[in-house]
């Protein structure tokens, strides 16, 4: 059975940064996988 892209998006959990384990809020389906306080402390 063939799922619906939307759906398939839609029911993906939400992203944690690979640093601290923190719930990225961004779009799940995005590349990003450090959260914000993460890249800051990385430059």
């Amino acid at each position: 059975m063939l799922v619906n892209s939307t759906e398939f998006f839609k029911n993906l959990p939400p992203k944690q940064c690979r640093e601290c384990g923190k719930e990225i809020d961004e779009q799940h389906e995005c590349y990003m996988n450090h959260c914000e306080d993460c890249i800051k402390i990385g430059d």
